[in-house]
């Protein structure tokens, strides 16, 4: 080896530690993005985890069934039981359009549980225009007289239900109610709110509403 002038015949020699890079040094971003990839590995591998669980126990078809059952998500309420015969102004059972007769065919009894005199006339002689057999006039029998507080209370027994939709169907916000007669007459009792029956059209469109089928509950499970 050639000893450069100065040197006095002594060599080179390599010192330290460092050594030269042979590659381009590592971007901070790629570690960033490495470790990013590594995070949302772990958490698909753990939601996946979860979702077998669920699977497997049983629990993601009930909270399914839930779902479907109460879709606001609000807690249910504890049902509540029977409250009886039909509220003045709220919707009855729809009933088989067959089942309710003519006007002619219906006997209807008209008694007064106000204190408006001669209520009862009047409203069967209207009753009589819309095509209704009338059948006894007067005042309430003693346990609804004054004491009816909506437009009126129908009451009819087990056959009469048909003939009890259609007489309910000309006054808005009847109550109906049924008891142990054994003939197809209906008692129609005027109560304090009455004031006049539905005009023809508006008591046919409460009829239609009144026998309008109800649709069957889909089977397919879904929402």
């Amino acid at each position: 080896m050639l000893t450069p002038q100065g040197l006095k015949g002594k060599q080179y020699r390599i010192t330290g530690n460092a050594y030269p890079r042979l590659g381009r040094p590592p971007k901070k971003s790629r570690k960033v993005f490495a470790l990013l990839g590594a995070l949302l590995a772990l958490a698909l591998i753990g939601l996946g985890g979860v979702q077998l669980w669920d699977i497997f126990t049983g629990k993601g078809k009930h909270a399914s069934a839930q779902a479907c059952a109460n879709p606001s998500g609000k807690p249910l309420a504890a049902p509540t039981p029977d409250a009886g015969p039909t509220a003045p102004g709220t919707a009855a059972a729809p009933i088989d359009p067959a089942a309710v007769p003519q006007p002619a065919a219906v006997t209807v009894n008209v008694y007064n549980a106000t204190a408006k005199a001669g209520l009862a006339a009047r409203t069967a002689e209207e009753l009589k225009k819309r095509g209704f057999t009338i059948g006894k006039v007067g005042n309430a029998p003693a346990e609804l007289d004054k004491k009816v507080p909506g437009t009126a209370q129908v009451v009819a027994g087990p056959t009469g239900a048909g003939a009890a939709t259609l007489v309910g169907s000309v006054i808005a916000g009847a109550t109906s109610t049924a008891d142990a007669r054994t003939d197809a007459t209906v008692d129609f009792v005027i109560g304090d709110s009455y004031n006049a029956l539905l005009d023809e059209t508006q008591a046919a469109a409460a009829l239609a509403a009144a026998t309008r089928p109800v649709p069957a509950p889909s089977s397919t499970g879904s929402c």
